[in-house]
């Protein structure tokens, strides 16, 4: 095929049951001129094999098998590789909807844009068949000077459109000509895509829907505890104030979406500690929560947030009193709902 438009990149590892429904997606799309590349990461399941019998009957699909890296590095044994006009991450254990490659390449095309947004919808399945879904997105928006774009990005950061790459298509030229690879860490969607905003010129958003983020695995990720969390969420929040003040954006709607988005993610930072895979004490787990809450930037943005639900303003009460023990009993309430409620607890997220 020689007019590749648009190159497709998907990290495959342990999704033998879900890879085969992924790449089926893309087949249906109706822009057809495409290449896959499905980079079979180490996996230890018959995922790499059953992207191999994909490619076996349709040679658009490529498959890289290598040792494992994690995705990061999957992603980028495959980003020198792509000959598309655009690229397109696609995690290997969701799907999109027939229409989102044709649609993102006219909206690209048509604005000569190097980053098209599209919103998305987020499955959560609660049994293998009963599920609630999601919708995020923003209204559809053609920016018409990087200005504009820095101004407003808060709007997407607020309804998670610029953290993750599946639910956006990027010109190659750009990806390549500034030497843009994903960090080996996890949770590398975010400061990749960090990456790309920070000197992107011309941006585009639809409002349509297009990707199935299924959280029916993720959840039980994000579930576990992780003793490394609060250090990484205080050094993405550094990136986030190292972004706005590289932009030279310091203005009353950027500070406030800064300021509720730490303090919501400090709630999880501090639920990570009563998390039953944490091994302190009670008494322990209350003298890390008393640590914590002694950052200034918690202070900060307590003073600069404002809560979007009576739900958000009733869980910042005890973080506005300072009270250790409050903050702790409501963070083992989260825990109870998280894990017993499933549902539930989705529909608060979602609504904070």
């Amino acid at each position: 095929m020689e007019d590749i438009k648009i190159s497709i990149i998907m990290p495959v590892y342990g999704v033998e049951k879900f890879v085969g429904k992924a790449i089926e997606s893309i087949q249906a799309q109706t822009l057809k001129e495409w290449e896959m590349f499905a980079v079979d990461d180490g996996t230890k399941d018959n995922s790499g094999v059953i992207c191999d019998e994909y490619a076996a009957k349709d040679s658009r699909i490529k498959v890289i098998h290598k040792e494992n890296g994690g995705a990061p590095s999957a992603r980028n044994v495959a980003i020198p590789q792509a000959k598309g006009k655009y690229m397109y991450f696609m995690d290997s254990d969701d799907w999109c909807e027939p229409t989102m490659l044709e649609d993102m390449y006219k909206l690209a095309e048509e604005n000569n844009a190097q980053y098209v947004v599209t919103g998305y919808y987020i499955d959560t399945y609660h049994s293998d068949t009963e599920y609630t879904t999601q919708e995020c997105f923003q209204p559809a928006q053609i920016f018409s000077s990087q200005q504009e774009f820095r101004e407003n990005a808060y709007r997407l950061f607020d309804t998670n459109l610029l953290y993750t790459p599946w639910n956006k298509l990027f010109l190659s030229s750009y990806i390549h000509e500034n030497g843009l690879l994903f960090p080996n860490t996890f949770w590398d969607d975010f400061p990749f895509n960090l990456s790309v905003i920070r000197g992107v010129e011309r941006v585009v958003v639809a409002d349509n829907k297009y990707y199935h983020f299924m959280r029916a695995r993720a959840e039980s990720e994000t579930a576990k505890y992780r003793p490394e969390m609060y250090d990484k969420r205080e050094e993405e929040h550094g990136w986030m104030t190292d972004l706005y003040k590289g932009w030279g954006i310091d203005d009353e709607n950027s500070r406030e979406f800064l300021a509720r988005r730490y303090i919501e993610r400090f709630i999880g930072c501090v639920e990570n500690i009563t998390n039953p895979g944490c091994t302190l004490s009670a008494k322990e787990k209350r003298a890390e929560i008393k640590k914590m809450l002694k950052n200034p930037n918690v202070k900060w943005a307590l003073a600069n947030a404002k809560a979007n639900s009576s739900y958000m303003k009733i869980m910042l009460i005890p973080y506005k009193m300072n009270s250790t023990l409050l903050v702790y009993l409501e963070s083992m309430t989260i825990t109870f709902v998280k894990r017993r409620f499933t549902k539930l607890f989705t529909k608060l997220k979602a609504g904070r």
